[in-house]
């Protein structure tokens, strides 16, 4: 039977590009099949959130020749401090202690997906766009999809079709995955705000009985991810502008003077959501198709782009020795390497947002006085760094790549 392709990545944002880039010239044959146009993607509001990515990312980024185009973009992280709203508990860390340039850096979505988007494009990656999934089926040998571009039906088979989708994941509702769900009836405000006083590259998590309010350095802003319960964002977002920013002031302080807007505000309803399988019949979901995380802590990219490197390092090794990329054997092995740092990573962030989240007398003091001795133990603040800056976790090797 007729194979069109060695690889087909379904999902042309950011897992499924920098996919791509880490299977490019290794004489696998691989497309990207993405349902909306570039312009499309680029207009997009999610375009507008700010990821921080670890230094263990940053390190990912650069070996697939992204980060060079990405560094003059993002903004560093050079001091990171962590406190709990009204105790006096609060943990800092310092790049310069760890040896490091940085903790970690921001920039906005839309940013990096361009610089990505380039370099697939650049890379001659063949891009089958707009075009929408309709169907997939599996045999011994490979996956065929079906799919819809324009109004004209096309067919392609593959040894492997990767679903990197995102959140509404269509890949994995064809597979039937189920995936598990617990509603943390919370809702994320994002914006960006001018400070008074210049942030110095310090990123601040604070915790508070309604959810955490984290302010990220970006530019000479700071991107603001609020979590506040589903009924008070609501009314947040309907409040004019000064009532808002009257509510946020009163939430942080003036360490950073009088804040100002400097963006619209855009709310996301929170939960956990994760997939209760990573793969079936020749297909294997990454990224947020797969997990779908609290924005505490800011782990989501992160643990998507740690899925993109491993799918493919096996992905190469298992081309290398000749064999079949899509065998069953293969995936469950990308599955068990992915499932420690999947559970550590939702875990953590899960455990986080019920801990900071409850205001039991007895809780709150303990918590303190947990930031408290993190703060004044030296290994336990190294441990707390390496897990901030992506370090916890084994780093994919793809090869020597060349750069782009």
């Amino acid at each position: 039977m007729k194979q069109d392709y060695d690889v087909l990545i379904i999902g042309g944002g950011l897992a499924g590009n920098c996919l791509a880039l880490a299977l490019q010239n290794n004489e696998l044959k691989i497309a990207i099949v993405e349902a909306n146009t570039r312009e499309q993607l680029h207009d997009a509001a999610a375009g507008d959130r700010a990821l921080a990515l670890a230094n263990g990312s940053v390190r990912m980024l650069d070996a697939l020749g992204i980060w060079q185009h990405a560094q003059a973009k993002a903004t560093p992280i050079k001091r990171i401090h962590v406190s709990d709203q009204g105790h006096f508990g609060k943990t800092r860390l310092s790049a310069k202690k760890e040896g490091v340039d940085a903790l970690g850096y921001v920039i906005t979505a839309r940013e990096l997906e361009a610089v990505v988007a380039d370099l697939v494009a650049q890379a001659g990656i063949p891009q089958i766009c707009p075009a929408r999934v309709m169907g997939i089926a599996a045999d011994s040998q490979f996956a065929h999809i079906s799919l819809k571009q324009q109004q004209a039906a096309l067919n392609l088979s593959a040894k492997l079709v990767v679903g990197a989708d995102g959140g509404q994941s269509t890949i994995r509702k064809l597979l039937d995955i189920e995936q598990s769900i617990t509603e943390y009836q919370q809702t994320a405000i994002v914006t960006t705000i001018k400070p008074q006083v210049a942030h110095e590259h310090t990123a601040y998590e604070r915790f508070t009985a309604e959810g955490p309010l984290a302010l990220l350095p970006i530019k000479q802003d700071y991107a603001v991810v609020w979590t506040r319960s589903t009924a008070e964002a609501e009314q947040l977002m309907l409040d004019s502008e000064a009532d808002f920013m009257a509510s946020l002031q009163a939430c942080f302080g003036y360490k950073l003077g009088q804040f100002s807007l400097a963006a619209p505000r855009r709310s996301f309803p929170l939960s956990l959501i994760r997939a209760q399988s990573m793969y079936s019949n020749r297909a294997v979901i990454i990224g947020n198709a797969v997990h779908q995380l609290h924005p505490v802590a800011g782990q989501g990219f992160n643990l998507g782009l740690r899925d993109v490197l491993q799918l493919a390092e096996i992905i190469l090794e298992t081309a290398q020795k000749g064999a079949d990329i899509g065998a069953h054997s293969v995936l469950q092995r990308y599955a068990e390497q992915r499932k420690k740092d999947h559970d550590t990573v939702i875990n953590f962030t899960d455990s986080v947002v019920k801990l900071f989240s409850n205001e039991w007398l007895s809780l709150a003091a303990a918590r303190n006085v947990g930031l408290a001795l993190l703060d004044s133990i030296p290994g336990a603040k190294k441990h707390l760094a390496r897990y901030a800056m992506g370090l916890n976790a084994r780093i994919p090797h793809i090869g020597n790549r060349r750069r782009v």
